[in-house]
């Protein structure tokens, strides 16, 4: 690993450490995490009282050809779950990605789901 790849690392892990304090999901108003791999986005509503994933969704089940397109199939899908179990308020945690992009489209897509953030 080069010296510019640790950097970014540390950089990103600590964006990742200062959003994680701000943010906690209640049960009234649980956290909506992103996390996106080099392949999928995955996307899960936490009740960080307890400890327990209420929804999840992640790009495998989708069926979309650009990953632009699965990221707005996961937003929808997490809303559509989120409803189901009765979550209509969450707190949005972009998990130390930068809000643009497909981090973006999932939270637009939620958003017309009908979550509220």
């Amino acid at each position: 690993m080069t010296t510019t790849q640790q950097t970014q690392q540390k950089i990103f892990a600590r964006r990742k450490a200062r959003i994680r304090a701000k943010i906690s999901g209640t049960p009234e108003r649980p956290r909506l995490a992103v996390f996106k791999s080099h392949k999928y986005i995955y996307a899960q509503i936490i009740d960080d009282t307890k400890g327990h994933t209420l929804a999840s969704s992640d790009s495998r089940e989708t069926t979309g050809k650009k990953p632009v397109e699965r990221a707005k199939e996961v937003g929808i899908s997490i809303a559509k779950k989120a409803l189901a179990a009765k979550i209509s308020k969450v707190v949005f945690d972009r998990g130390g990605y930068l809000y643009a992009g497909k981090i973006k489209v999932v939270a637009d897509a939620a958003r017309e789901g009908g979550l509220q953030f």
